[in-house]
């Protein structure tokens, strides 16, 4: 640079000893030798730093300690090179935090798994499609429902039959005490005057009385008017655990019946807050419960703690043929096809840029690869 000044400098200063065709001629060549080295006259300015907004949603987004990867994450840095763009990937937790980050403008884009829909179009830009998917459902294996002993351990020991279960003991230890006091004194009772055996023979006593299968009455008028209050209190105890019971195992052999969207009404279905599917739940009329994230809904499915997840497909697939191999299983076809797309602030200078790189990828087969990298279908 300091070289092309100084021939520069050297030039001008002969320009006097020349004729003006000369001058002319010179003039030229200065002007060439700007042209030949763009930064004697102006340097380039320097390229921002794109914010990219993003959050861990398997198979799109992986993070490992400090690194990203996945289908979102390639993707995006192979529209970042044709872009020829340098970017910082920031990550949130939910969805939601990042269209709010977005319309913010506190970051330039998002990029995960974020479905396109005529609501967030309001509020956003969003680039071309990037993927089709749409909604699923997920429901506990078949194969863990169809073996009997596992099942009926588990309901014998749920938390509602446990109640019941405390509930008995409690009344039986009462209804004993209260004979064993008023058949101890009777010459002819069927309890002992001590405390023991006597009380044992009480709570047999209320205990068969309570199955509706007691063998002998209490002789006293106190004793039995308390021993027709208690065989009614056993019909009554013995219909509503019948009626649990019978419950508990209709909701269980019904859990294997869900197939599609028809089947879920009356069911705990769980999903994410903020996500499409809720809203789709909601506007289906389907009652759901919302978790914080997909991982939460994923053990609340193997738990018990509901009968089917709805989210959206490429997510629940991959999670069957990987963490949850054996566990889980998906029914039905999709619905509610969705597409998702990279979010941007309304008028964004870089949707058009974007466009232009995602085309390219498509055209030039570096889309299919990273798919196919990511998206293993005979796996799914």
């Amino acid at each position: 640079m300091i070289a092309l000044l100084k021939k520069i400098n050297q030039i001008i200063k002969s320009l006097n000893k020349l004729t003006f065709q000369q001058t002319l001629l010179a003039g030229l060549i200065v002007l060439l030798l700007l042209h030949a080295h763009p930064g004697a006259s102006q340097q380039n300015p320097s390229k921002k730093t794109l914010q990219v907004a993003t959050k861990i949603i398997p198979p799109f987004v992986f993070q490992d300690k400090d690194k990203l990867s996945g289908f979102s994450i390639d993707l995006w840095r192979s529209i970042a090179k044709e872009m020829g763009a340098d970017f910082k990937f920031i990550v949130y937790p939910t969805v939601p935090d990042i269209l709010n980050q977005v319309e913010q403008k506190k970051v330039d884009l998002g990029i995960a798994a974020i479905s396109i829909t005529a609501e967030r179009q309001k509020k956003f830009d969003f680039s071309l499609p990037m993927f089709a998917g749409g909604l699923q459902i997920m429901v506990r294996s078949s194969d863990g429902k169809n073996n009997i002993f596992p099942n009926l351990l588990q309901m014998f020991f749920s938390p509602t039959l446990l109640q019941l279960v405390g509930i008995a003991l409690a009344l039986i230890i009462i209804a004993a005490h209260i004979i064993w006091l008023l058949e101890r004194h009777h010459q002819e009772g069927i309890i002992s005057k001590s405390y023991f055996p006597g009380i044992f023979k009480a709570s047999w006593w209320a205990a068969a009385t309570l199955a509706t299968q007691a063998d002998e009455m209490p002789k006293g008028p106190l004793g039995r008017m308390i021993a027709v209050i208690w065989m009614f209190i056993g019909v009554i105890f013995v219909a509503y655990f019948t009626a649990t019971v019978t419950t508990a195992m209709t909701v269980q052999q019904l859990q294997g019946d869900i197939r599609g969207i028809q089947d879920l009404p009356g069911r705990v279905v769980v999903t994410t807050a903020g996500s499409t599917a809720s809203e789709f739940l909601r506007y289906s009329r389907i009652k759901a419960v919302e978790v914080a994230s997909i991982d939460k809904a994923y053990d609340a499915l193997l738990k018990n703690q509901a009968d089917a997840l709805v989210f959206d497909s490429p997510v629940l697939l991959y999670y069957t043929a990987n963490e949850g191999k054996g566990k889980v299983e998906i029914v039905g076809s999709i619905f509610q096809e969705e597409n998702y797309g990279i979010v941007l602030p309304n008028n964004s200078p870089y949707r058009r840029e974007i466009n232009s790189a995602l085309l390219t990828l498509k055209e030039n087969a570096a889309y299919k690869t990273l798919y196919e990298k990511w998206f293993d279908v005979k796996k799914s």
